[in-house]
C-alpha cells in the first residue's frame, strides 16, 4: 500500500534559538508527547487520518491560536475559559519549552500543543471543527518580495477557512500597517467578514485581551496594535 507524500511547503520561520534551559529540556522531554497526541509526525500518521477531538478535550468547543509565542495568551485563554480546549500550534522550540513550563505550573487540563506548522495541523483537523483561531503579532516578513510568506495568503487561509466552524471568530492582531492593508484586503477575499463598525473596533484590545511579549515590544517602539475581528461566513 502506498502512502501519500508529505506536500512540500517552504517554512521560512526559526525553528530554534539560544540554547535551552534544562528545565525547558525537561518540559519537552516529560510533558510534550502528552500534550500533543496524535499531531506532529507524518510517519505516525501518514494517511492524514482526522483528530479526534473528542478523545482530546470531551464536548467542549475548540479553539486554535496559531503562532503562540510565549504561550502567555494561550495560557491567559485558557485559565479564563475552562470550558473550552485550545490548541496551539507553533514551530519555535525554544517557545514551545515556555509554554510547556506555563502549562504545568498552572497545572491546567484543556490544552494541546502542536509544535510544527500550523499547515500541517490544518491538514488533519476536521472541517468545521474550530469555534474560534487567534493570529496574534504574526511574523510581519516587511520586505515586499517576502509578503506572499505572510499568513493571511490563500495558502493558509483557505484551509483556515476549512476547519473553522461556519460563524467562527477569527481575532488578528498586529503593529504593522501593511499587514494590516493585507489583511483587510486577502481575509474577506478567503470567506470572512469584518466585524469592525467604528474606529474603536480595531483601535481598542479585546475584553479579554492580555498584552504579549511582542506587543508590548511594539509600543515601546511606538508601533500602533490594531485589532481584527473576522467572522467566517
Amino acid at each position: 500500500m502506498t502512502h501519500p507524500e508529505r506536500p512540500h511547503r517552504n517554512f521560512y520561520g526559526r525553528l530554534k534559538g539560544k540554547s535551552l534551559k534544562n528545565s525547558q529540556k525537561t518540559y519537552l522531554d516529560q510533558d510534550l508527547a502528552t500534550l500533543s497526541p496524535g499531531m506532529v509526525r507524518w510517519d505516525e500518521n501518514p494517511e492524514r487520518t482526522p483528530l479526534d477531538l473528542t478523545a482530546l478535550f470531551g464536548d467542549r468547543p475548540v479553539w486554535l491560536e496559531i503562532g503562540f509565542g510565549g504561550g502567555e495568551h494561550l495560557v491567559h485563554q485558557a485559565a479564563r475559559n475552562a470550558d473550552v480546549g485550545i490548541i496551539g500550534a507553533e514551530p519555535y522550540i525554544n517557545g514551545v519549552a515556555m509554554l510547556l513550563g506555563k502549562i504545568r505550573r498552572a497545572g491546567m487540563d484543556n490544552l494541546a500543543v502542536h509544535p510544527g506548522d500550523a499547515r500541517d495541523l490544518m491538514d488533519v483537523l476536521p472541517a468545521g471543527s474550530i469555534a474560534r483561531a487567534f493570529l496574534l503579532y504574526p511574523d510581519p516578513w516587511p520586505k515586499k518580495r517576502h509578503h506572499r510568506r505572510r499568513f493571511v495568503t490563500p495558502e493558509h487561509l483557505e484551509p483556515l477557512h476549512r476547519v473553522l466552524k461556519p460563524g467562527a471568530i477569527l481575532r488578528i492582531a498586529t503593529d504593522i500597517p501593511d499587514y494590516v492593508r493585507q489583511t483587510l484586503e486577502e481575509v474577506p477575499k478567503a470567506g470572512f467578514e469584518w466585524l469592525a463598525e467604528r474606529p474603536a473596533d480595531w483601535r481598542q484590545p479585546w475584553a479579554d485581551w492580555i498584552s504579549t511579549r511582542y506587543e508590548q515590544k511594539a509600543l515601546r517602539e511606538n508601533r500602533v496594535p490594531h485589532y481584527l475581528t473576522f467572522r467566517r461566513l
